[in-house]
């Protein structure tokens, strides 16, 4: 079995890396539409649609114009999302999305953070880099 650390993980828009990323987070779920008959004891259900969202956390950098400046709100973007790295044999997940909020955090005696919220915008797709 094969296990792996978050110390590895990292975000490009494109071929650029999105700088000083701390964590991401992506959320899938499926809808469910209930299929149960009258007659029946348990309740069915068939599959429908798929949706989710990306959180993106990070120390705020200014000058990353190719990475955090790009995901501001209302802006649609390719997410290349890499949970164990970008070695070759790693896998790594193609997200469509909208960006759909940021919020930065000023704390006394700590990093100014950002945190950015993505809307999941069609099909994830798998791969290995």
């Amino acid at each position: 079995m094969a296990v792996h650390t978050g110390s590895a993980g990292l975000i490009k828009i494109g071929s650029n890396t999105v700088a000083e990323v701390t964590a991401f987070t992506m959320e899938t779920t499926a809808d469910v539409i209930e299929s149960t008959q009258l007659s029946d004891t348990n309740k069915t259900f068939e599959t429908s649609r798929k949706s989710g969202t990306v959180t993106i956390e990070a120390a705020w950098d200014e000058t990353d114009s190719n990475g955090q400046i790009v995901l501001q709100e209302a802006t649609g973007v390719t997410l290349l999302l890499y949970p164990e790295g970008a070695d070759s044999g790693d896998y790594f997940y193609t997200v469509p999305a909208i960006v759909t909020g940021n919020s930065v955090a000023v704390t006394m005696d700590d990093l100014i953070r950002l945190s950015i919220s993505c809307q999941i915008n069609g099909a994830i797709s798998r791969g290995t880099v």
